[in-house]
């Protein structure tokens, strides 16, 4: 059984998801639809894609991260992403980046939720051994 803190972050993620349209260039919570980074305070932030019509969007872990990186914080431990389907999966290639930047040479213990249903976790240096070539 995945521990409580994987349980919330699940719940928190599932609270932000769901498409909508802003306008008729712009659209959320559609691919990736919520994402939520636990910080080494604890704290679980949560974040949408946004999708435009020019590729100006963000990814639903990147805006999870900067929602904590506002909040004064830089390191994470946990990351869970949900797709629209309800499952979740690992963090888009742009997103491994973001975190192996943003923690640099300590990225690889983050765990990373690939599959809730069947409590497979996987850390980011699994997903990304070799970062920076």
């Amino acid at each position: 059984m995945l521990d409580k803190t994987w349980q919330k972050m699940y719940q928190k993620a599932k609270a932000v998801q769901g498409f909508r349209e802003i306008s008729s260039h712009m659209e959320a919570g559609g691919v990736a639809a919520a994402a939520a980074v636990l910080s080494d305070s604890g704290r679980t932030y949560t974040g949408v894609c946004v999708d435009t019509a020019s590729t100006l969007g963000v990814c639903a872990e990147r805006n999870a991260l900067f929602n904590m990186v506002t909040n004064g914080e830089s390191n994470i431990t946990r990351v869970l992403a949900i797709m629209p389907d309800g499952k979740t999966g690992a963090p888009c290639g742009a997103c491994r980046e973001f975190m192996a930047q943003l923690m640099e040479g300590h990225y690889q213990d983050v765990e990373v939720m690939l599959d809730y249903e069947n409590e497979k976790i996987v850390t980011l240096g699994e997903l990304t051994p070799d970062w920076w070539l």
